[in-house]
């Protein structure tokens, strides 16, 4: 047997699988350069603070400042947010502002609320303990401010609006929509209001959509969009990093939430490219840093596989389950969130497997009915039902996180 090792349990141990496949198969593992980077040490990250881009140094703009709001990516995204936090701690400490004066907002957008043991996960539990953090609600208590230059009304956490000091912690990574996650996405829709939210996924996004997909920002109309209204909220530094295949940061950008994530975004086109490898008889595709949104292993897995007579294998073992969007769910049998699709089956000729051990039935809604996708609970079921489809040879792709990855 041929054996591959794919990470695995991000936030519930951290520990890698192992897979295998017949020697008669040809595997090909599609990995990208920066998954094996090393994690930076403290040394490197106090030099990222040290010389943030396109802005004053944390302690300088902290000297000035009296309420501070620390806005930070949920469970859908790998950031350690911890790791990075007593760099930002230390300047307001070291600014004289009290423990009292600051705060902690998840960007949830229209993701459901996190939890106890979550905000720990992520934050840590000292963090916790010693400053109140608030869940972002985006259909009450946001601030009207006005219309964006294309005309998108702008609604935003009255928390963060209040403080007169706002930092946005985050990392950068393919993204369907703005080509790359990170930079002011944390504002827009991390911590916008409904109405708001709602005009970007839909207006803007129609003005478009041939700028936007994986690792596309060049005139991409979403980011464009998430520029003005960053601007608007007057985030003053925005904090991303780069994420390895341990969920370690490899990279820090600490700045101007444009000019950090212009360089952060250079650096992500090499550490996520993927080279690609189509028509493959099985694609099995890992969900591991956005293992809640395993749906888009869908994205790079359709690129990858024949669909004259394919299978693909989703691996995503989430054990809180597929994430709660209250935008595009399914809510009922029939209906979900005001842009949520009933997906059809797959191509005739592909099959859909998914493979975990928490499986339940609205997992697959944002890309097939229920009925038309198998479901193993192990990989030794799933490799049973891959040699039933290919008793000889058989062209496999491996893809080790089909959420963090994209195609060159």
């Amino acid at each position: 047997m041929k054996t591959v090792k794919v990470p695995g349990m991000l936030w519930h141990g951290n520990e890698p699988a192992e897979i295998f496949f017949p020697d008669r198969w040809e595997v090909e593992v599609l990995e990208p350069p920066g998954f094996g980077k090393p994690a930076l040490n403290a040394e490197g990250m106090a030099r990222a603070f040290e010389n943030p881009i396109g802005v004053p140094d944390l302690r300088e703009l902290a000297g000035s400042a009296k309420e501070v709001a620390i806005v930070f990516d949920d469970m859908t995204r790998p950031t350690p947010v911890k790791v990075v936090l007593p760099f930002i701690l230390e300047a307001l400490r070291e600014a004289g502002i009290p423990d009292s004066n600051v705060r902690f907002i998840p960007a949830l957008g229209m993701h459901g609320a996190m939890n106890n043991i979550d905000f720990r996960k992520k934050l840590g539990d000292e963090v916790v303990e010693r400053f109140p953090v608030y869940n972002h609600n985006p259909y009450e208590n946001c601030d009207y401010l006005g219309e964006s230059p294309s005309g998108v009304p702008v609604y935003i956490n009255r928390e963060f609006m209040y403080c007169d000091l706002r930092i946005g912690v985050g990392c950068i990574t393919p993204h369907v929509h703005v080509g790359f996650g990170g930079g002011g996405k944390i504002v827009l829709p991390g911590i916008s209001g409904v109405r708001t939210i709602k005009a970007f996924h839909r207006d803007v996004a129609l003005r478009g959509p041939e700028t936007m997909g994986l690792g596309k920002t060049e005139n991409n109309v979403m980011y464009a969009e998430i520029a003005e209204v960053t601007r608007m909220s007057g985030l003053a530094v925005k904090v991303d990093a780069l994420i390895n295949a341990r969920g370690e940061i490899t990279d820090l950008f600490v700045g101007d939430h444009l000019e950090e994530y212009r360089a952060g975004v250079e650096a992500a086109r090499e550490h996520y490219g993927t080279r690609p490898a189509p028509g493959k008889d099985i694609v099995v595709t890992n969900a591991y840093a956005k293992c809640s949104e395993m749906a888009i292993c869908m994205l790079m897995s359709m690129m990858s596989a024949n669909f004259s007579r394919g299978v693909i294998v989703l691996l995503v073992n989430s054990p809180e389950g597929q994430v709660c969007h209250y935008l595009i769910r399914s809510f009922g049998k029939e209906y979900g969130g005001e842009y949520y699709m009933r997906m059809g089956p797959p191509p005739e000729g592909l099959k859909i497997i998914v493979c975990s051990r928490y499986p339940d039935k609205t997992m697959c809604d944002l890309f097939a009915p229920a009925e038309c996708v198998a479901v193993a609970r192990a990989w030794e079921e799933t490799l049973a039902l891959l040699e039933e489809e290919f008793p000889g040879e058989a062209s496999v792709a491996v893809i080790p996180d089909g959420t963090m990855q994209y195609f060159l």
